[in-house]
């Protein structure tokens, strides 16, 4: 798709950072806030501003996800675009996308996928003070909290925070200004203002946004999924007023803490299966079944391990949730059936209550069935179970 005209404004999106912090197991822009990541989130404010140049710069193996993310949130300005691999520094990956920029940018703004609620009109507004004749520009809040300065844990003195503002991102700069400081870095700096300030430049401020906070915490990860606004699915195909379906499967191995939870019931006496949860492969393959069916993504999606509170949960804590989800998306559960592959436990003598608890979870009838592979396998050799699941979803009735 061609574009009108080639703009003088580039956004740099810097999503290379591993984010141990948050401890999530991925790279912190491509850890879920609802359905989609934080980048995914972060370029709808990017997007929504002032045509500019949108470079990501994203960790060398995940480029091709930082393109489907950022493609899906270009839109019509996806000539706009472009995806580049990081460094292992901050300062090396926004050294990469500098590097990428057409060279007809003349304002460069640095922005941090982290800050994934960033709106759009902070994005103008540090734009607009550098088109006003600033050589950088940083977008501040007041600190509010009392500031003390300790040595260990003992207080020294409290601090005037009169004097002291929290800095945030996109911060914006010339690009003759940015690039000529990162040409002469002396070393590494936490931002790009500090960079461009070591290098003898005058920095001003604008107002920040509250919205606008970093996400490096699980606490900051909570507060982003509290605040965040749906972002609305991309609508492949009309919606046809037809049963949906959906297959799922799942695997755990044994050597889990406690006892073994499987089909949505305990078996006491049996070794447990390890896993985030309880490592329940059965109620597990039914989620998958039943958000394929839905199209509303997988278990990962809604139940990864970043999601601490479902850490240990059982059979009736996810199903619920998805009966949820399913409702949400306009759909109702049509049926699920279920077939386990496994040596232990034998599920014939307990198949009924099985199915009642899980269809009393799900809302929906689940029936199932179990079997071997004859010695065959990771499950014939007994060091597992493994589940696969079918599911019809039908649209809900109108009101």
């Amino acid at each position: 798709m061609s574009i009108i005209a080639v703009p003088r404004v580039a956004v740099i999106v810097v999503a290379a950072g591993s984010g141990q912090r948050l401890g999530a197991g991925v790279p912190k822009a491509f850890v879920g806030i609802d359905r989609h990541t934080v980048l995914r989130h972060a370029l709808r404010g990017v997007f929504a501003a002032a045509p500019a140049q949108v470079v990501v710069v994203a960790p060398e193996d995940r480029q091709g996800d930082a393109l489907t993310e950022a493609a899906e949130a270009a839109g019509d300005r996806g000539d706009l675009l472009r995806v580049v691999a990081g460094g292992a520094t901050r300062q090396q990956s926004v050294a990469a996308g500098l590097a990428a920029l057409w060279a007809d940018i003349d304002v460069v703004l640095v922005h941090d996928a982290a800050r994934a609620l960033t709106p759009a009109d902070v994005f103008d507004r540090v734009v607009s003070a550098v088109d006003g004749g600033a050589d950088a520009v940083v977008p501040v809040l007041p600190v509010v909290d009392t500031i003390k300065r300790v040595e260990g844990a003992r207080v020294v003195e409290a601090v005037d925070r009169s004097a002291l503002t929290a800095a945030q991102t996109p911060q914006g700069f010339r690009r003759d200004v940015i690039a000529a400081a990162y040409a002469t870095a002396p070393a590494e700096f936490t931002d790009d203002a500090a960079l461009v300030q070591a290098a003898g430049r005058v920095v001003r401020t604008v107002a920040g946004d509250e919205r606008a906070f970093k996400i490096t915490t699980p606490g900051d990860l909570e507060r982003v999924r509290a605040l965040v606004t749906p972002l609305a699915p991309v609508t492949l195909a009309p919606v046809v007023a037809a049963p949906r379906v959906g297959v799922g499967t799942d695997v755990h191995a044994f050597g889990g803490d406690g006892a073994l939870w499987l089909a949505g019931v305990e078996w006491p006496g049996e070794r447990a299966l390890s896993g985030h949860s309880d490592g329940d492969a059965v109620a597990h393959a039914i989620v998958d079944a039943v958000l394929a069916a839905a199209g509303l993504g997988d278990i990962g999606t809604h139940f990864g391990t970043d999601r601490p509170e479902y850490a240990g949960a059982h059979a009736a804590a996810f199903l619920a949730r998805v009966r949820m989800l399913v409702a949400e998306a306009g759909f109702v559960v049509g049926n699920v059936s279920v077939q386990v592959q496994a040596n232990r436990p034998r599920l014939a003598g307990r198949r009924d209550e099985c199915e009642r608890v899980l269809s009393a979870a799900l809302g929906a009838p689940v029936s199932v069935s179990a079997t071997t592979t004859d010695g065959l396998g990771f499950t014939g050799a007994g060091d597992g179970v493994a589940a696969f699941a079918v599911a019809v979803v039908v649209p809900a009735p109108a009101p």
